[in-house]
């Protein structure tokens, strides 16, 4: 039988990352609810063996289901009947499997029938799904959207919607339109509340929504009258049942076919107020695409994992002059380079759940009590990590995966361009993440912040000075002399005080930073695990090349070579 998650000591290499014992604790709140709910952990072991099975049972549903059905779900699609979706027989299956498992409402509260789990081992149930099928974690994953409702809803949203999630409710976000993509200041749905009715309606069109006709939506739309910005813009959640939404069209896409990407069309379609008004953007939105980025961190780990291991057993079997073109030193040069960017990659999207997971959880303690001065504190340092990283992680894991994807492609050669092996859907999966939830572009822009401000850097300086063992010291050395040439070339831009030069670099900065932050997560791996040297060594020697091509550009750049790259 296949197990996505027993087959990969990786995945259970960083569940077992020692922040695992603060982030459990932190999350259980001392283990309170140990006598109040079935299989609610009562120590720290217990927690980190509910985290093992559940994700076990994740493995073996998307080893033995999603896995088998991925290429006949990107044959048929879903399909459009009277204004609603209908998924493919195999995505069904698979949706079916997950409710049976009980695996929505992973990280939701106990009293609304969640698991109450941590970020992490969600995030790791995504890569592993991910891996099986892309297109399906855009279905599954999406409950990740019910943590707004528990975040910012009242009481009664929360026992309303978030009991439904965990029973196997699907969810959308409802927030890009026509003129309103990435500039999303820029939504014009109308919402206005209708006195008679004593209920919010929405009229107007989404384009582009990622599993459309969820049965739960959080709907961006404008409520305040005569504005134009993000200020007029507020969040509210759409019940299925209560009709009023009706599906256009099914977006013809080149990859994650299974995943339906629909057109909507309002028409007093009924709704709630998610929160206060005129905070869905300037707030709501961003906590949730915060959330959304880091699922596509996970989707892109998933797609470079199941696209190296696609590359590896061909690479294996293929017979060319004799021998495995295993054998031969362009291919294993490109499949090691492709399982150190995969390495790096996973060790960046759990550092940054890690991140992500210690904020939030105070979070959800401060609505319980004040926190503590040392716990604000904590918070506040978790919180801008987060905030650093999440960006980061989104703009380089996804274009690793791009690579990965195209490079495992090359090495089927012509076999690959054909359906015949699941390379060429892993392929054309993988485009996209460097698209959705935020372009790498914009990823870059986000991420800049960290270079400009010193998070990163003093982060590095942090992992420099981290206790390793005598025998790793050459590989810090060499993390040292790349940091060096970084504060050197980030100085050499930000001098000038420039905002549209230091953009102009942002990719190469943000990518610099990027390298020596998986460099030295690589190689705090190395301290627990001795066999990890390897793939840190190739890293290393990919990265530090990289770094030197983008100091060598920036180096040798003025303001005026702006001018040159413009056009009219």
């Amino acid at each position: 039988m296949s197990n996505f998650f027993n087959d990969n000591p990786d995945l259970q290499f960083h569940l077992t990352h020692p922040l695992m014992q603060k982030i459990v604790a932190l999350r259980e709140n001392n283990f309170k609810d140990k006598d109040a709910y079935d299989f609610s952990p009562s120590d720290f072991e217990d927690a980190m063996d509910s985290y093992t099975q559940v994700l076990e049972i994740v493995g073996e549903i998307s080893g033995e289901i999603i896995a088998p059905n991925a290429e006949s779900v990107d044959h048929d699609g879903p399909l459009l009947e009277n204004g609603k979706v209908i998924y493919a027989k195999g995505t069904q299956e698979n949706l079916d499997a997950i409710k049976q498992a009980g695996l929505m409402g992973i990280t939701l509260p106990r009293e609304f029938g969640g698991m109450h789990f941590p970020i992490v081992p969600y995030i790791m149930a995504a890569d592993i799904v991910s891996r099986a099928d892309a297109g399906f974690v855009n279905i599954w994953g999406l409950q990740d959207c019910a943590e707004t409702i528990h975040e910012f809803g009242s009481n009664a949203q929360k026992e309303k919607y978030l009991s439904r999630v965990s029973k196997g409710d699907t969810m959308a976000m409802a927030l890009t339109e026509p003129d309103a993509g990435s500039d999303l200041q820029a939504v014009m749905l109308k919402a206005h509340f209708d006195e008679e009715k004593n209920t919010w309606l929405l009229n107007g069109v989404k384009r582009f929504i990622t599993n459309g006709d969820g049965d739960i939506s959080l709907v961006l739309a404008r409520s305040e009258d005569r504005t134009q910005d993000g200020r007029g813009l507020s969040m509210f959640i759409h019940d299925k049942k209560n009709g009023g939404v009706t599906v256009r069209r099914i977006e013809n896409k080149l990859g994650i076919k299974g995943s339906p990407t629909c057109e909507l069309v309002y028409k007093d379609a009924p709704v709630e107020l998610c929160g206060q008004r005129k905070f869905g953007l300037i707030k709501y939105v961003m906590s949730l695409m915060n959330g959304a980025r880091l699922g596509i961190v996970a989707q892109s780990v998933g797609i470079s994992e199941a696209a190296y291991r696609e590359a590896l057993a061909y690479a294996q079997k293929r017979q060319q002059f004799g021998k495995p073109i295993i054998k031969f030193p362009a291919v294993y040069e490109m499949l090691a380079v492709m399982k150190a960017k995969l390495a790096a990659s996973r060790s960046l999207l759990y550092e940054t759940a890690r991140f992500v997971d210690i904020y939030k959880t105070y979070s959800h303690i401060a609505n319980e009590r004040e926190l503590t001065k040392e716990e604000k504190e904590d918070q506040k340092k978790y919180q801008k990590l987060a905030d650093a990283f999440t960006p980061l992680a989104k703009g380089l894991t996804s274009e690793f995966c791009n690579e990965i994807a195209y490079d495992s492609l090359q090495i089927h050669g012509g076999s690959g361009f054909m359906k015949d092996y699941p390379i060429e859907r892993i392929y054309r999966d993988a485009r996209i993440t460097t698209i959705y939830e935020g372009t790498t572009q914009l990823q870059v822009v986000a991420a800049i912040k960290g270079v400009t401000t010193g998070t990163y850097l003093s982060l590095i300086q942090e992992y420099e000075k981290t206790s390793i063992k005598p025998e790793t010291e050459s590989y810090r050395s060499i993390l040292i002399s790349m940091t060096y040439e970084y504060e050197e070339e980030e100085a050499r831009i930000t001098v000038h005080n420039n905002i549209e030069f230091t953009e102009f670099h942002a990719r190469r900065l943000v990518e610099m930073a990027g390298n020596i932050i998986m460099g030295y997560l690589l190689l705090n791996d190395t301290q627990r695990e001795h066999s990890h040297w390897k793939t840190l060594e190739v890293f290393l020697r990919f990265a530090r090349s990289k770094n030197h091509g983008n100091a060598s550009f920036l180096n040798h750049s003025t303001l005026n070579d702006m001018g040159k790259y413009k056009f009219e």
